[in-house]
This record gives C-alpha cells, sequence and structure tokens, in this order.
C-alpha cells in the first residue's frame, strides 16, 4: 500500500511493517527516528550503515551522560549548576564499502533500489540497496540489524553484498568510532558546545583478529563505558580479514574479490556496557562475555529469540483497528516504540525520546510516569517496576534536594537523567511539584494492574511515603480550614507559579490518601520509616481538606486559582506561524492569560474522573477545549480519552489520530530529534480508556466501551492482575475474553460481568447527542473523520 493522500510522508502505510519504499534525503532525521531500535539499555537510531549521509548519528546507551554547565543571567539559591546530556557513544553501526576503490555513497552513482523496511514482529530493521558506482560497477546490498531484546549488551548487523554485472573487488570497514563528528549544536552558548566535544577520553584499544574493543571514560562525569565488536565472515576462500585499534577507532577490514552473482556477508556482533563504579578491567570482560555469548547464539540465533520475545509480547498487546489502516500502522509502532524505550531499561530511566534521538538532552520528565508507565504495566508489567525501582533509588537526591527547597520528604527533578535536576528555568521545572504525585500515582496503577503486594511493600511504599511528606510541608491550611497547595505549576507550561491547580490538588490528594492506606497495609514497613499513626491522620486530614476551586459563574473548574479571570488570548489575531508560542510570544504575555499549551484540568479529569460530576466532565471538556492549543505533544491523547467520555466520539479519533502520527506524519516538525514516547503511549491509552471506557478503581477493572463511526470495530488486550485479557469493540456489542488466567469480573457500562472459559458478549448502549465544541481559531485538529 502507498501513503494517504497529502500527507508527505515517506513511508508506505502497511499492518506490520514501516516501508521506506525509496531513499527520502530530505527525511533523513525523520527516518533515522522512525527506525531506530533500542532495547532500554542500547538504542541505535536508524542511520545508514556507511555512516553518511546523516542528519544525527545516534548511538545511546541508557543514562550514560556528559555533565554540562546551565548558563544563568542571574543566578540564585537552589539553583541547579551543571546539567546531564546524553551523549553519543561508540558508533558500531558504521560498515564502510569500496567497490574497486569507489567508496559505496548514495549521493555519487546511481541508486537503481533502496528501501527500508521496520519489521515489529520481527524487531528488526533491513535495507536493500541497488547501486552503480561511478565507475559503473552494479552491487547489491543487504543489511539487517536489531538490538536484541533477549542479550542486554548486544546488538547485531548482517551485511551482505552482491556483485551484479562485473567482477569487483570489495573492501569492507567495520568500525568502532568514539568521538565521531556531530552537526554543530547551535544552543547559544559556546561553553555547551564546548563540554560536549569530543566528550569521551580512551583508557584502553586492543584488537583481535576479526574484531576490537574499546574503553573510554567520559571527560566530566568519569562513566567508564566499553564497546566491543567481533565478525564472522562468509566469502571466498582467499578473503582477507585484518584488525587494528587505536584510540577512538577500532577497524576489521575484510578484503575479497567477487565475481557476478557471488556474495560476501559479514556478521557484525556488537556489546556495549558502561558503569559509574566498576575497574576499567570488570568492564572491559564485561562486554567481551556479552559478545562471546552472542557468538555461541549466532545471528540466526538471536533473530529466533528476537521472534519468540515479540510474539509473546504481541498476543497480549496487540491493538486491531477496522477502517484505518494508517491508524493500524500507527497504533502498532507507537506500542513497539513505548516497548523499546523500557524493555531492558533495568532501574535507569525512560527518557522523553526514550534511546531514538538527542531530543530534550535525554533527559526523563513527569510523562513517564503519567503516559508510559501505565501502558508498561498492563503491556510489560517487569519494565515498569524496573522504572520505579529507579525512582526508588534517587530517592537519596530527591529528599536532598527537598531539604535545600526547605522542605520534608522528596523533590523529585522535574528533568534528569540520573536523578539530579537539570532544569535551569524554575517556573517550569522546580516549580512543577506534581511530578511527586505523578509517580505516586504511577506506583498506584501499577499496583492495581499486577496486583503485585510485595512490589507495594518494598518499592511501592517508601515512594508513596517521601511524596505524602513532600506535600504536607508544602501545602498548608488556611484560615477557613482547607489545606492549600500555592506557587506550583501544573503541567499547563503557559501558566506558571499559580495557587491551588487542581490538577495538582487533586493529584496530590491522591497521594496523601494512598500513602496513608498503604502504611495502614503494611505497618511493619512503615514503621522502619517513621510513619506512626499522627502521621498518617495528617496525610487524611490534608487529603480532605484539600481545595479544589470552583467557579460558580461558569459553572466550571478554574485551570488554577483565579484562572478563569484573566484575559482569554487572542486567537484569532495569532497567525499560524506564531504556533508553537514558546518561541514566538514571551513566557510573560502567555503566564498572565488564557491560553493553554497541553491538557491540564482535562488531564485531571482523566487521572480523577471520580472527582467530577457527569455535567463537570462535560462543561470542562467544552470551555478547555477553546483555549488549548497543543504546542504539546502531550496534549492529544489526553483530550482524545475525555472527548470519547464526553460523547464527542469523531473528535476523540481526530485527536487519537493525531497522537498516533506524530512522528510517521512528522506533526511537529522535530521528529528527527526522536520519537515522542509520550504521545506513543497515549496512543494505546486513547484506544483503551478513551474508545474502551477502561477505569480501574479498588472494585476492580470496567469499560464502557463506544466507537466512532468511522472505526468498525477495535480489539485489544492487557494483562490484569494475573490475568490476560481481550476486549473487541463493534458498534453493536463488546465481547470480553478471559485468554489466560483465573475467572474475574469486570464492569461493562456499569452491568457486572462474570468472565472464566467463555467470551462474554453485551450490548452497547447507545450514545446520546452532544454539543459540539470549538477548539482556537486555527487549532482544530485535522478532520479525519467522514463529513
Amino acid at each position: 500500500m502507498t501513503a494517504s493522500p497529502d500527507s508527505g510522508r515517506p513511508f508506505a502505510v502497511e499492518p506490520w511493517v514501516v516501508r521506506e519504499p525509496a531513499l527520502h534525503l530530505e527525511a533523513l532525521g525523520q527516518t533515522e527516528s522512525v527506525f531506530a531500535l533500542s532495547n532500554g539499555h542500547i538504542g541505535l537510531r536508524g542511520n545508514l550503515e556507511e555512516g553518511e549521509p546523516h542528519a544525527i548519528p545516534g548511538t545511546y546507551l541508557n543514562s550514560l551522560y556528559e555533565r554540562r554547565p546551565l548558563p544563568y543571567a542571574e543566578g540564585g539559591y537552589g539553583y541547579p549548576e551543571s546539567g546531564q546530556t546524553i551523549i553519543n557513544v561508540t558508533n558500531g553501526k558504521l560498515i564502510r564499502l569500496l567497490v574497486d576503490d569507489e567508496p559505496f555513497d548514495l549521493r555519487y552513482g546511481q541508486l537503481r533500489r533502496h528501501e527500508r523496511v521496520l519489521d515489529l514482529q520481527a524487531g528488526t530493521l533491513t535495507r536493500e540497496v541497488e547501486w552503480v558506482s561511478p565507475a559503473g560497477k552494479a552491487v547489491r546490498v543487504r543489511s539487517e540489524r536489531l538490538v536484541s531484546l533477549t542479550q542486554r549488551a548486544i546488538a547485531a548487523i548482517s551485511y551482505e553484498v552482491e556483485v551484479l554485472d562485473e567482477p569487483a573487488l570489495l573492501v569492507v570497514q567495520s568500525e568502532l568510532v568514539a568521538n565521531e563528528q556531530l552537526p554543530h549544536i547551535d544552543n547559544g552558548d559556546p561553553r555547551v558546545e564546548a563540554a560536549l566535544a569530543e566528550p569521551l577520553v580512551s583508557e584502553q584499544h586492543r584488537s583481535d583478529e576479526a574484531g576490537a574493543t574499546l574503553v573510554h571514560q567520559t571527560r566530566q562525569s568519569g562513566l567508564r563505558l566499553a564497546a566491543a565488536m567481533d565478525h564472522e565472515v562468509h566469502g571466498p576462500k582467499d578473503t582477507k580479514i585484518t584488525s587494528e585499534a587505536t584510540e577512538d577507532i577500532g577497524r576489521t577490514t575484510v578484503i575479497t574479490r567477487l565475481q557476478p552473482g557471488e556474495t560476501l556477508r559479514v556478521v557484525k556482533y556488537l556489546s556495549y556496557g558502561w558503569s559509574s563504579r566498576r575497574s576499567l578491567p570488570a568492564v572491559h570482560d564485561q562486554v567481551r562475555a556479552a559478545l562471546a555469548a552472542a557468538r555461541f547464539t549466532g545471528w540466526e540465533g538471536l533473530l529466533a529469540e528476537q521472534r519468540a520475545y515479540l510474539d509473546e509480547f504481541w498476543s497480549t498487546a496487540d491493538v486491531e483497528i477496522e477502517g484505518d489502516a494508517e491508524l493500524q500502522q500507527a497504533v502498532r509502532l507507537a506500542i513497539f516504540h513505548v516497548l523499546q524505550a523500557g524493555a531492558r531499561a533495568e532501574r535507569r530511566a525512560i527518557g522523553a525520546k526514550g534511546l531514538t534521538g538527542n531530543g530534550y538532552d535525554g533527559h526523563t520528565f513527569w510523562d513517564t510516569e503519567t503516559f508510559a508507565l501505565p501502558v508498561l504495566s498492563h503491556l510489560a508489567p517487569d519494565a515498569a517496576a524496573d522504572a520505579l525501582r529507579w525512582r526508588q533509588s534517587i530517592l537519596p537526591l530527591a529528599r536532598e534536594r527537598a531539604e535545600q527547597l526547605g522542605l520534608s520528604g522528596a523533590a523529585f527533578p522535574w528533568r534528569t537523567i540520573r536523578g539530579q535536576e537539570c532544569s535551569g528555568y524554575w517556573p517550569a521545572g522546580t516549580a512543577a511539584f506534581h511530578i511527586n504525585a505523578d509517580i505516586a500515582d504511577a506506583v498506584r496503577r501499577h499496583v492495581g494492574a499486577t496486583g503485585d503486594s510485595e512490589f507495594e511493600r518494598e518499592v511501592g511504599l517508601e515512594l508513596l511515603v517521601e511524596t505524602a511528606r513532600l506535600w504536607r510541608s508544602l501545602g498548608h491550611h488556611d484560615s477557613s480550614g482547607e489545606f492549600r497547595i500555592d506557587g506550583v505549576t501544573g503541567p499547563d507550561e503557559y501558566t506558571a507559579i499559580v495557587d491551588n491547580n487542581v490538577y495538582t490538588n487533586l493529584m496530590a490528594q491522591l497521594n496523601l490518601l494512598y500513602a496513608a492506606e498503604v502504611a495502614a497495609r503494611h505497618s511493619r514497613a512503615a514503621a522502619r520509616l517513621g510513619v506512626n499513626a499522627e502521621e498518617m491522620a495528617s496525610w487524611r486530614d490534608a487529603a480532605k481538606s484539600m481545595r479544589i476551586p470552583f467557579d460558580e459563574n461558569l459553572g466550571v473548574h478554574p485551570q488554577s486559582e483565579g484562572f478563569t479571570d484573566h484575559q482569554v488570548w487572542d486567537f484569532e489575531s495569532t497567525p499560524p506561524e506564531k504556533y508553537p508560542l514558546l518561541l514566538n510570544v514571551p513566557y510573560f504575555d502567555l503566564y498572565r492569560k488564557q491560553v493553554i499549551k497541553q491538557a491540564d484540568l482535562v488531564l485531571a479529569m482523566q487521572l480523577r474522573p471520580e472527582a467530577f460530576t457527569p455535567e463537570q466532565m462535560e462543561r470542562n471538556f467544552a470551555y478547555y477545549e477553546g483555549i488549548t492549543v497543543r504546542d504539546s505533544s502531550l496534549s492529544a491523547a489526553t483530550q482524545a480519552v475525555v472527548a470519547a467520555w464526553t460523547g464527542h466520539l469523531d473528535l476523540a479519533y481526530d485527536y487519537l489520530a493525531e497522537a498516533a502520527l506524530v512522528d510517521l506524519n512528522n506533526l511537529a516538525g522535530n521528529t528527527d530529534h526522536g520519537m515522542h514516547i509520550a504521545s506513543m503511549a497515549g496512543t494505546w491509552t486513547a484506544v483503551v480508556a478513551g474508545f474502551g471506557g477502561m477505569r480501574s478503581d479498588r472494585d476492580g477493572i470496567s469499560f464502557a466501551p463506544r466507537l466512532p463511526p468511522a472505526l468498525g470495530r477495535i480489539s485489544f488486550g492487557l494483562n490484569w492482575q494475573g490475568r490476560q485479557l481481550r476486549v473487541t469493540i463493534t458498534p453493536e456489542e463488546a465481547e470480553y475474553r478471559l485468554v489466560s488466567g483465573p475467572p474475574m469480573r469486570l464492569r461493562h457500562h456499569g452491568e457486572p460481568v462474570a468472565l472464566a472459559d467463555q467470551p462474554v458478549a453485551r450490548p452497547i448502549p447507545a450514545s446520546s447527542m452532544v454539543e459540539p465544541v470549538e477548539q482556537p481559531y486555527g487549532r482544530a485538529p485535522r478532520q479525519r473523520h467522514p463529513g
């Protein structure tokens, strides 16, 4: 199938693969991100094996970073002194080819054919090229690469060259390159560029007959990195193989002469590891051992392991959509990238871009807990648990930060790689304390999805206690007895330093209540953390008296105290080229007016629906639709969920497509810096919680499904407390099937349903007509539904 009309996308529309039928140099950055392979530990951007042309070379290791200065016009107490930036580590993707002394470079000679395919079921990126050198020698090159989901330290590439018309002398140079030249960093601060130029300092370099190992340390942060490669070569008997290594380059050279129809095949095994503590010999031996295991498994074995892993994953995770082939492809790609971001992260952070690009400096934010972890809790629960264990591991730093700010408990960083606060702009960073409640809520939802009481006691409890202590010290009871949280910033980054942000207060309220509940349930473990009955009572008291502002005149919740009294932004006088506003308008102007970057109050309704009546939800949604400009990719998925809940099914469909296609169609214009992992995760949530109507509470799991008219069927699976469940929705009915696990109960549009051996189908009630809602002038989502 071909790409959708007028999309401008370089990809064909197919159900299980993302295919680029021809090379699009103008979209190279986008394709490098979309075709990135990762396992949560290693990330390889979809760069061409020969290295050039490229947009952004990228080989990343989770949490390996370099320190850099944070520039301030004026310093202040409590400002972070340095930032952390993910770095491009030793590049092992490089395989250069010379054909009779002509470098294989797609910008020269004749390109007869070029196709790349990301296979979402196999977990591989394949490439097929037919190229004629400037001297007239024709070759066919086929490569296939993977980043192993089963062997955490391993990536591998199979590289084949066939001579087509005339004999040719081939030279293949397979390399490890550290400190490779990168595109110019234009951030206005030469200190940052200096800090990131050649960040790796050589400690050791070795070669053997068919490979090499390089060990480096980062210049500022002092982290030790090892990269190793080994090769299997299949070619004519007189094929010659040599290897060499210098401080920043390891190179294995393969030379042979091929006759027409003959093939040279090189299988390249790569191993990566890093540590802030282990010695040079230990890190060196670690990657060599991993490489030996990969060689033992072999290329075909790695492929088989990858396929088996993904077959098991997709048996639960697959989402089927009938009626929109482009959306079907996009949803599967989204789920695949969310899995890649966290599958083998293993107690390290999941960044906003995963390991697909250098956007946001590789930092993790609150969107990991609010968007990505709920998906992983239902589809890959071990990955979600490990991400929360990482949060637990950085609690000492979060406690230090809270103490520095004059607060109790733990103040988690707004953006970070290793746990230190890296935001140099405190109104949108430090003041966004809601991240602490977002982490607590991720604990609550994970325990709800898995039923893992041991995790709740050993990991969740400590996170809940320290975040509850933060809220108790950050807020205060006013003269009327209400508990206020003043001077904070909610999810909407166009409104900062406000009193009683509704999202923050509602999430803090839940944090406090859940912390008290879990501490009471695990009283001995809580006592070891110093929690007593008096402290738990203070949490419950603060939650019970939490101030939740409401505008009686408008009948809506203001996003924060007094928000609905602010002047409304002049949307009609704002031309399209002024968006995103943060790049074209002073924050001072944004902060004092009613204009919203991303769903804030609407997100509160998604995460705390029980706190709003149906009428309030409908009125709030209509009001905030009119002032939300979606300058953040985080917004569309949330708006899709609440649009579906309030009966705006066509609008929900439009928002779902926007969230799902943000990278495939490069809707934000910045996919070259990496995939939008939170939007990818939100895509799943928009389907399952939006059109599936899934909610969970202490009474269990419930669904209230409804489809937009354009879609004929949706089917999705999820894990729920040791069970595998599949839900299939058509316009007339929903079928619930217990794939595995003990019998269970759920609710369908409020009606109890018992599930055991046989599927159960229930009719879907007719939808009520709703009044349409309006978006700001020029900011409505692209209409996808007919009519």
